[in-house]
């Protein structure tokens, strides 16, 4: 994909997840490597529903900011993501309610965070890491990710949002989308006892759908 293509296909999928109510106001940001290594990013408090694919950070393959506005905050998260795992070409970073709303639980699982409802967040995600609360921006934010040595594509950080990497920005959005709809069906169901898959069922899946489930 040239990047003109690029630009344009994060700002239409970033409207759409706005217009959908997965992230509000300024918040959230969206990243994506371009063709010669580089990356494109949201710039900092900027809207996920009016981007301007002219005004996206852009980055060189070195990490120096060549052109478009300041980019978010976040990049030590996003840089984490993409120097962790060789396989990352986009990250996406919302504060979706519902998922949120399950990282204050008291017994949310830290090491998997999703109850498995369903078989689509384990294909898409494998295990969600539960990460600790940080202050916005601050950079301890991306120590954390780097500290899981790339084993996980997912992670939530809790009273904040959840932050996934994909290979594409259309796959990471995929993936964060169904993050949110696995948090808002666990939250739906909490305290009616549902019947969740099997470990018998997660382990074929795992299995068929070659998942990362470490």
């Amino acid at each position: 994909m040239n990047e003109n293509a690029l630009r344009e296909q994060i700002c239409l999928l970033a409207k759409s997840l706005f217009d959908r109510g997965l992230t509000g106001g300024s918040t959230g940001n969206i990243s994506s490597r371009t063709s010669d290594g580089g990356l494109l990013v949201s710039p900092t408090g900027t809207s996920f529903g009016r981007l301007d694919p002219a005004r996206l950070s852009r980055f060189d393959a070195d990490g120096n900011l060549i052109g478009g506005d300041k980019p978010t905050k976040e990049m030590p998260l996003h840089a984490a993501f993409y120097d962790t795992r060789s396989t990352a070409g986009a990250v996406v970073h919302l504060h979706s309610c519902h998922s949120v709303a399950l990282s204050m639980m008291p017994d949310a699982d830290a090491d998997n965070f999703l109850p498995p409802l369903t078989p689509y967040a384990i294909m898409k995600l494998g295990k969600v890491k539960l990460l600790p609360f940080f202050m916005p921006g601050d950079p301890a934010m991306g120590e954390a990710v780097r500290g899981l040595a790339g084993k996980r594509s997912a992670v939530m950080l809790a009273n904040h949002g959840p932050v996934v990497a994909g290979k594409d920005v259309e796959a990471a959005c995929n993936a964060i989308e169904e993050l949110e709809d696995t948090a808002r069906l666990a939250m739906l169901t909490r305290g009616l006892e549902p019947r969740a898959l099997t470990t018998e069922q997660v382990g074929k899946l795992v299995t068929k759908f070659d998942v990362d489930w470490e």
